[in-house]
């Protein structure tokens, strides 16, 4: 049986992993294969969420070269959870949303993007895999609040830890160097791992999830079907 935290065998996927019932999370999701798009899709996902802005969904001269039969039963939804251009949230998320020290600030300037999301995840069929371009921080932002309301902050470490680790392995490997980020060796990982992980213990002490969906429009039957979906 699947449990938490296990990797998905997904042809391509970087920082993918189970999170709990049906839900998923990975990095950009251009670096599925055709033949891992068809693994994700016989595993039983038929949605995936992107959480980045419309202007970062582009594939790139590294990224494999899908066939549109690949996706066949999966639908793909882009809810970010950020404006682009937000004069605010841009001076205060540098370079980018890149830290749980942020996720207070996503929620309290765009209350209905993160709402949004959760009406997404609500509706949707299938498993459903949560994606941002890491895999890390937007996605760890929901999935946070997801593990909240499934009572399960048990997991809250392991999974964000595991984030962090996935993309920092990979930022090893990968063709594209990334602007901002570079590998760094485990013992150097320890300290700026504690450190968010403090982070993301306040902000969910300071959270009611369930409150803050409902004050911000999800209907309660729509909180019931993401319960249900994290059994």
């Amino acid at each position: 049986m699947i449990q938490s935290g296990d990797e998905p065998q997904w042809e391509g996927a970087v920082n993918a992993r189970h999170v709990l019932g049906s839900i998923y999370r990975m990095g950009r999701r251009e670096w599925l294969t055709n033949v891992g798009w068809q693994q994700a899709h016989a595993d039983g996902v038929e949605t995936v969420i992107d959480l980045r802005n419309p202007e970062e969904v582009r594939r790139r001269p590294t990224d494999p070269q899908i066939d549109e039969a690949a996706t066949a039963g999966i639908l793909i939804i882009n809810a970010p959870t950020e404006e682009p251009g937000h004069p605010v949230f841009e001076r205060l998320a540098v370079p980018y949303m890149n830290h749980p020290r942020m996720y207070p600030v996503n929620l309290e300037i765009f209350p209905e993007r993160i709402t949004e999301v959760f009406h997404q995840i609500a509706a949707a069929r299938g498993k459903i895999v949560l994606h941002c371009s890491a895999g890390r921080d937007r996605t760890g932002l929901i999935v946070s609040m997801l593990l909240k309301l499934a009572n399960r902050t048990d997991l809250l470490e392991s999974q964000y830890a595991a984030s962090l680790r996935g993309i920092n392995e990979w930022h090893k490997i990968s063709p594209v160097k990334h602007p901002h980020e570079s590998y760094i060796e485990e013992p150097d990982l320890i300290a700026p791992l504690n450190e968010r992980l403090e982070a993301l213990g306040v902000f969910l002490d300071s959270l009611g999830v369930e409150s803050f969906l409902l004050e911000n429009g999800l209907h309660p039957d729509e909180l019931e079907a993401i319960k249900q979906k994290m059994v």
